[in-house]
Parts: C-alpha cells; sequence; structure tokens
C-alpha cells in the first residue's frame, strides 16, 4: 500500500501533467471528478481516530457518540446551503482569503493563523494512531514507525499535489473498508452473531442514551448531536482541505452531488466504528482487558481485540494494521497539501517578490509541506503523553474551530457584521476556550477530575478477580473545580462559536454596521438583509444618524 501510494505521487509528479503551477497542485486544474473527489474526503476525515478511538470509547462509555448520526447531514447541509455556494461563486485558493474581502487583511490572519494552530496540533495525532496500532501488533517501537509514515507520505504528498492526493486517497479507502469489513465479519462470528452482540451491549448499559442537559457530563445526547455538529461544521464546510477539494469541481452542481456523497461514506465509516466498539465488548463483557492490565491506553484496545481474536488468521492482522495506516496517510496527505496553501497565501506570499514564476511557487509549496511533516513528526512525542485521542483530538479542534465559526458565521450570515466585532468577538472566543481546556486539562492530569466510564467485569476470566479497584471510578473533589473547566469538551466549539456572535454583533452594532457588502459575500438565502446606501451619499454606517437615514431610503 505504502509502495502503491509512492508510484501514484511519482506518476503525477513527474509524469502527465506535472504539477509546475499553484492552480495544478492546489486544485488539480479544477477539473476533478465528482466520485473520486467525494471518497477522498471521506478518506481525510476518516483518520486513525474514527477507526482506533471511537471503537474504545464506545467500550467504555456507551453509543451517544452514535448521534453524530444526525450531525452529519447536518453539517453537509450547512456546506452544501450556506458555504460552498459562496466559496465556489468567489474562486478563491484559500478560505481565508474570503474574510480579508469581508471584513480586513488582519481578520484574514487571524483565522489563518488560527487554522493553522488546529492542523499542526491535529496532525501528531493523526501519525500517532497507526504508529500506536503498528506497535501493540510487532515488537517495533512507535517512534520508529512515526518518521516511516510521514516521510513516505510527505515524498509522493509533495511531488504529486492535489490530484496524488485524490488518487492515493480511493486507493487507501478500499484498503481501509476492507479492514472494516473484516473486523465487523470477524467480529459478529466470534461473539455468536449480532443478536448477541445486541444482548450484551444492552444488558451493559452501553445502548443507554443519556438525555441529560448538564453540560459537565462528559457526552450525553445533547453533547454529541449539539457539540459534536457544532464542532464539525468549520473541519468540512469552512475547512481549507474541503473547500479546497470542492473547488476542484467544475461547477456548484458536482459540488452538491459529492457532498451527498460524502455524508453517506462517513455516515457508514462512523456506524462502523459504533458496531466494532459494541462487538468489541460483547467479547470482553465478562473479561475486561483494561482491568487484566492487557491494555493500558483506550487507543491500544482495537489493536488489541484483532491480535486476540485473529491472530490465528493469516494477513487480517496485517490488513488491519494496512487499513489504520491508510486512514493516517489520507488524513495526512489532505491536511497537509491544504495547509501548505493556506500557509503560502496567507502569510508567505506577502514576503515573495510580484514577479515570482509558478513554478517557483509550487516548489515553495513543497518546501513547506516538507517542514509540516517534520515538526509533526516531532510532536508525536507530546501528544503520546495527553491521553485518549478522541477527546484530544475534539478538545484542540475546539479551542479554535469555535472562533472560525463563529467568524465565517458573522460574514456570510450577519451582512452587517463588521471587521471590528469579527477580529475581536474571535480574539474573545479564542482565549475563553483555550482557558476551559487547558483548566481542564490540568485537572485531568492531576486525578481531581475523571470521568467514570460504564461498569465492566472479570467474572468471566480464568483467574480469579474478584477484588479489584478500578481507579477510573474513582473521583476527587469534582465539586471544588470551577463549573468552566468541568465542561465537556465536545461543547468547546459551540461555547467558542457563541462568544463571536455575542462580542461580535454588538460591537458591530456600536462601531457602525457594514453597508453595501458584495452579495456574493453573504450566503444567498441571507443576501435580503443586505443594508444599502445610495452611493451619492456614501458615509460609514456609524456617521448617519436617524434623521439621514430616512431621508437616504436605506433599506434592509
Amino acid at each position: 500500500m505504502l509502495a502503491s501510494s509512492v508510484v501514484i505521487g511519482i506518476y503525477f509528479g513527474c509524469f502527465g501533467k506535472k504539477q509546475n503551477n499553484a492552480n495544478e497542485y492546489l486544485l488539480g486544474g479544477k477539473q476533478m471528478k465528482v466520485v473520486p473527489v467525494a471518497i477522498s474526503l471521506v478518506a481525510s476525515h476518516v483518520s486513525g481516530v474514527t477507526i482506533l478511538a471511537i471503537p474504545a470509547d464506545i467500550y467504555k462509555y456507551g453509543t451517544n457518540y452514535a448521534m453524530v448520526g444526525f450531525g452529519i447531514p447536518l453539517t453537509c447541509l450547512v456546506a452544501a446551503f450556506i458555504t460552498m455556494p459562496v466559496f465556489h461563486k468567489l474562486q478563491i485558493t484559500s478560505t481565508y482569503e474570503y474574510l480579508e474581502m469581508r471584513f480586513d487583511t488582519r481578520t484574514r490572519l487571524m483565522a489563518s493563523l488560527l487554522f493553522n494552530i488546529q492542523m499542526i496540533l491535529y496532525l501528531p495525532i493523526v501519525i500517532y494512531g497507526p504508529a500506536l496500532a503498528f506497535s501493540q501488533a510487532t515488537p517495533i517501537n512507535l517512534h520508529l514507525v512515526n518518521p516511516i509514515i510521514c516521510a513516505i507520505c510527505i515524498f509522493y504528498t509533495t511531488i504529486g499535489g492535489l490530484k496524488t492526493v485524490v488518487w492515493t486517497d480511493t486507493l487507501q479507502f478500499a484498503a481501509m473498508l476492507a479492514a472494516i469489513f473484516a473486523v465487523l465479519y470477524l467480529g459478529i462470528t466470534t461473539v455468536g452473531g449480532i443478536g448477541t452482540v445486541y444482548k450484551r451491549s444492552l444488558d451493559g448499559g452501553r445502548l443507554d442514551i443519556d438525555f441529560d442537559i448538564d453540560p459537565t457530563k462528559r457526552d450525553t445526547f445533547w453533547a454529541v448531536l449539539i457539540g459534536w455538529t457544532i464542532n464539525w461544521i468549520p473541519h468540512f464546510a469552512i475547512n481549507q482541505g474541503s473547500v479546497q477539494k470542492c473547488l476542484s469541481l467544475p461547477t456548484l452542481k458536482d459540488v452538491k452531488k459529492m457532498i451527498a456523497l460524502f455524508a453517506i461514506g462517513t455516515a457508514f465509516c462512523k456506524a462502523a466504528s459504533v458496531l466494532t466498539g459494541l462487538i468489541i465488548y460483547a467479547t470482553y463483557y465478562d473479561c475486561d482487558p483494561f482491568t487484566l492490565k492487557r491494555v493500558k491506553k483506550n487507543d491500544q484496545l482495537l489493536p488489541y481485540f484483532i491480535m486476540d481474536v485473529a491472530n490465528k488468521i493469516p494477513g487480517l492482522p496485517g490488513l488491519f494494521i494496512a487499513g489504520v495506516f491508510c486512514a493516517a496517510l489520507s488524513t495526512l496527505s489532505a491536511q497537509m497539501n491544504s495547509l501548505s496553501g493556506t500557509i503560502y497565501q496567507d502569510f508567505v506570499s506577502r514576503f515573495v517578490r510580484k514577479d515570482i514564476t509558478q513554478l517557483q511557487v509550487s516548489n515553495i509549496l513543497k518546501m513547506i509541506v516538507v517542514i509540516i511533516g517534520v515538526v509533526s513528526t516531532a510532536l508525536v512525542l507530546v501528544v503520546e503523553n495527553l491521553g485518549g485521542i478522541l477527546p484530544l483530538t475534539i478538545a484542540f479542534s475546539g479551542v479554535t474551530s469555535g472562533a472560525l465559526m463563529g467568524l465565517f458565521t458573522l460574514g456570510m450570515i450577519f451582512p452587517w457584521a463588521n471587521s471590528k466585532g469579527a477580529f475581536i468577538g474571535s480574539i474573545c472566543s479564542l482565549t475563553v476556550v483555550a482557558f476551559m481546556m487547558i483548566g481542564n486539562r490540568i485537572y485531568q492530569a492531576s486525578g481531581a477530575l475523571k470521568y467514570v466510564p460504564l461498569p465492566t467485569s472479570v467474572e468471566g476470566c480464568a483467574a480469579n478477580f474478584t477484588n479489584y479497584e478500578n481507579d477510573m471510578l474513582v473521583q476527587n473533589g469534582e465539586e471544588n473545580i470551577f463549573p468552566l473547566f468541568r465542561i465537556s469538551h465536545y461543547y468547546y466549539s459551540l461555547v467558542g462559536t457563541l462568544v463571536v456572535l455575542i462580542i461580535g454583533l454588538p460591537i458591530s452594532w456600536i462601531t457602525g454596521k457594514e453597508v453595501n457588502v458584495d452579495e456574493k459575500l453573504i450566503t444567498p438565502w441571507m443576501r435580503w438583509a443586505i443594508i444599502k446606501v445610495d452611493s451619492k451619499d456614501h458615509k460609514h454606517y456609524n456617521e448617519i444618524t436617524k434623521e439621514e437615514l430616512e431621508k437616504l431610503n436605506v433599506h434592509s
């Protein structure tokens, strides 16, 4: 699989239509096909976090996470009818260029910086997942696997650009599907059928849905449905990688077809991961591997399950490892490609000479990919000490995605919002959510804050483990912790978005609402709210009195 990815990179980088300009390298010449792009998007959003972390989360905390099934279509509707029509009309390389057109340069740079921080924090988690699985299945140290994964991905992404990313994603997605189906089939047959999985999961409380509205609970119906959806909208509807692939399609109609296929593919992968978690619970419902100390980290559970039940089937553990690697490579390559475009367009391009050639731009983009890969590999050393990768991913992304969601909401849905409100709102959002996340992680690291998993048993184990202590069930002094630090990581994006809106809209109102905003910058169904002023009497809105407005026939 790794060799095939390299061959595809060499083909698009050295033969055919070479990636010697920014349009070809970042957008594939804007002539990509719907199905490959849809598959590529699914593959890039289904990382090792989906394959490894979700089953472990279901095993320990139940199926509240399954509520993402309602969030996926909501996210795709936002993309299809609010954000993508605007981006496709503008045909911009960087999504954050939109914020400069709508507000000003500092807002664009602020948003781009938020995205870069988000990706730099996320990519080490992507690399860490398959390395952890590989080290669980083999005696090879994960610190040796990490550089190999990243080096191969850097190579084919650097030389091949977006076309390589899309076609390697398509190939890798096929391997991911094979691994997913193999795990599901093996697990269901091992426990005695889907009926057994259902009964044991029901008896063990894994199918219970918590409808409590308490935001300090780790995961509830509302936390996942509202919090996860708000968190994921920026990852798909305004994410540079997603928008970049949407812009590689010729028409908006093609984009909407691709989004529909993406929703179906992503929903299937999420559902398969949830079912895998239930299968693992049904397998170990009376002999918990965490209690037996056979599994120390949540994200080692699925590799342990594979090696435990499939070690007598030649090739199956290898297929699983290949699937996890493919999930990581597809995400890593897509995000490195999009991140290189953002860094160049929003930062580097401001310092290069104006007569730079397209070939030189392409070479700079490739150098940026290499630097991103090296930094991400080094940061794995930090990530491996921060706990489970699913809550870590959601928490890290929540710090920045809420502010990004708020900025694009102000820009596309509120035509009267101005640059002052957007910029100050985003700063406040980043500050508040970072404060919440850092405080939460500190209390978790100290042991003062622990999330209680669902009960497990060792009654069916061969040895007698009736007297054991599960330290995960202990909570110390939680009532003394500042409430903001106890809020579930699912709500971070929601809090960040609300801070931008609550601060940004009043500041815009006080400092002067925007007028005569170009309607191309506003989502189609909100263009009626644009405040228009006669060009002959053009004054900044905050200088116009109520009486003058009546004379100028201002309408909205």
